[in-house]
């Protein structure tokens, strides 16, 4: 496994080179659809991307956890998760690159 990481400006230099949009262009146009993106998450929406996945918040109810080391219960709050369950063709993809 590699310890690289994506970066948006890694997305914006790929726009450039890829579409031919000025970098200052590539950049907004990635930070704006990022904005959307989350802006969409936040207000609860489902944002599925086509052949990539879904993303998606989970309102996960409270209960009791424990702490494993002393045993000690403790309660766990309600909270909001986000979750993403990739495509069958990004699982494919993902999969077909661990045999090289």
């Amino acid at each position: 496994m590699t310890d690289k990481t994506l970066t948006r400006m890694d997305l914006a230099d790929a726009v450039h080179s890829q579409v031919g949009l000025s970098r200052n262009d590539s950049a907004d146009l990635v930070e704006s659809v990022l904005s959307h993106v989350s802006d969409s998450l936040v207000s609860g929406e489902t944002v599925k991307i086509s052949s990539f996945g879904t993303f998606s918040v989970r309102d996960k109810a409270a209960r009791v956890g424990r702490n494993p080391k002393t045993g000690e219960e403790v309660p766990i709050h309600p909270r909001r998760v986000l979750t993403f369950r990739p495509s069958h063709l990004m699982k494919d993809r993902v999969a077909a690159g661990n045999k090289s």
